[in-house]
């Protein structure tokens, strides 16, 4: 049977301290306690553990045999205990955040590399992915947290939006464009029949961010258009939209300097916008920790600082 670990702490502090008095002081405990806990500790093991000369307590053979055992033990619990009160009152450890890829590989890195500088016990695993794909990896525990598009046609999530805490961050524009030939060549008028007769690129083989934005405009949704080239990229949307194949959707920040000197036309019947959100979804149950909460208060930060085109909200 193994012995009190109280016992056993006190034995240790006995023992460094090579006094009662000292070790009563040491543990903020009375002396007449520490030498009970030595008493029963001895009894325990059936041996002296200390003797008493000229005022000091000498170990015995077994009370030196015991605190080899005891004393790593007794570092390694109190070193322990530090790094666990570092961690909850200093960012460190493993971030784990999703992100939509192209906002993920412009954004996340440059602003943890600032994030890092000043807390260099932290480091960061990024995934790239689609929304529905983060919703779940969040609600499973395999992120932290993820900023994910949430589209002006809100997918499904698992377990419903109520399960998540959804903090928007950023508000983009989706544009319609399409390079300045492309639009001199094909786009006749600005009217629901005549845009949908365009050559469009698609994401994903998928028309719905073409249906939004026909729906804002025209208040009217076409089932199929002529997808004459598909991508999974945003970046490759752009340059499918710069190389003239046809008018393609995407955020305006992305396509911006272009769109500035001319060579890409952006296709606006009206004022309105169709906008995205980029918000910080985390799942609600999840108690965040001190270096989350650090992060995304400095991502926040560093957006609005740095990044005067994006919509901060």
């Amino acid at each position: 049977m193994l012995p009190d670990l109280n016992r056993l702490k006190v034995f240790f502090h006995i023992f460094n301290e090579q006094s009662s008095t000292a070790a009563a002081l040491k543990l903020h405990i009375t002396q007449s306690g520490v030498s009970q806990h030595l008493k029963k500790l001895e009894e325990e093991l059936q041996t002296q553990l200390f003797t008493r000369v000229n005022r000091r307590l000498v170990p015995t053979a077994a009370g030196k045999k015991l605190y080899g055992i005891v004393q790593e033990f007794m570092n390694e619990l109190e070193q322990g205990v530090q790094h666990i009160n570092d961690g909850l009152t200093t960012p460190s450890g493993l971030l784990r955040i999703g992100a939509p890829t192209e906002f993920g590989k412009i954004y996340l890195p440059p602003i943890f590399g600032s994030f890092r500088r000043k807390y260099p016990a932290v480091t960061m695993k990024l995934e790239l992915d689609e929304p529905k794909i983060l919703f779940s990896k969040v609600a499973n525990g395999e992120l932290d947290f993820a900023y994910i598009d949430i589209l002006p046609f809100f997918m499904d999530t698992p377990g419903g939006t109520s399960t998540y805490s959804i903090k928007p961050v950023v508000r983009e524009e989706f544009v319609l464009a399409c390079s300045n030939e492309y639009y001199r060549a094909r786009v006749n008028e600005i009217n629901y029949g005549s845009l949908t007769q365009l050559d469009f690129i698609g994401y994903k083989d998928d028309i719905a961010l073409f249906r939004s934005w026909f729906k804002l405009h025209f208040n009217r949704e076409p089932q199929q258009l002529n997808l004459n080239f598909i991508a999974d990229s945003s970046e490759a949307i752009v340059s499918a939209i710069k190389s003239g194949l046809g008018a393609g959707i995407t955020v305006s920040h992305l396509m911006n300097r272009e769109i500035a000197t001319g060579d890409i036309i952006a296709i606006r019947p009206d004022r309105t916008k169709l906008q995205n959100t980029i918000a910080c979804v985390q799942f609600k149950a999840k108690q965040p920790s001190i270096t989350e909460t650090a992060f995304q208060e400095h991502f926040r930060l560093e957006l609005s600082k740095n990044y005067a085109k994006l919509q901060i909200i």
